[in-house]
């Protein structure tokens, strides 16, 4: 997977496992349950590399820095492994309805709701946000940084396309504003005194 990506063929990953079709046959039913095992366990790495990286921090705007930065890392390093768990729709929902885990939802839903509710948190106590505004701030951040990585993936190398560190700052600012803007304008308009 992290050589051929989500085009791989059960023939290719038993080959390179060293083991026959059957075999992992007997453990997922077919190649869509084994991408939702493999999803399951690079979400969750992703989950805790980001949580980690977040209490890390010595403060919020330090901690989505830390968070923006460690996320475009772990996709930049296995962009293949990081599509084949992403780009099938059996993993996020399909007509036919999602495949899940043992936990009754699909991996990279349970991954999405877990990283908006670990952003929510600081967003109450230490921005001052009321829940409804943190779990929409929550939510449009953890999908704008997913967009902004995959948008940077599919791109990097290309002329005027910025290099890792230079777009997690940028990713890290444009979020940054944005909430602490939204904090100050929830407080209500302040007086300012005129300058003699």
């Amino acid at each position: 997977m992290h050589r051929k990506g989500s085009d791989v063929s059960m023939e290719e990953i038993a080959a390179f496992a060293g083991t026959s079709k059957s075999i992992i046959y007997r453990y997922f039913e077919d190649k869509v349950g084994l991408q939702i095992a493999v999803g399951a366990q690079v979400v969750a790495e992703i989950r805790d590399a980001l949580d980690q990286a977040l209490h890390s921090a010595e403060s919020l705007r330090d901690g989505i820095a830390a968070m923006v930065d460690t996320y475009l890392a772990m996709i930049e390093h296995s962009p293949n492994v990081y599509y084949f768990v992403t780009r099938t729709g059996s993993i996020i929902g399909s007509d036919a309805g999602p495949r899940i885990t043992g936990d009754g939802r699909p991996p990279l839903t349970t991954f999405i709701d877990e990283i908006d509710e670990l952003m929510r948190v600081p967003a109450v106590r230490e921005l001052g946000l009321d829940e409804v505004a943190a779990s929409a701030w929550a939510t449009g951040q953890s999908s704008f940084v997913r967009g902004t990585g995959e948008w940077w993936l599919a791109r990097r190398g290309q002329a005027g396309v910025p290099d890792r560190d230079a777009l997690a700052e940028q990713i890290t600012t444009w979020l940054w504003e944005g909430v602490t803007a939204a904090s100050r304008a929830a407080s209500g308009p302040k007086s300012i005194a005129k300058e003699s």
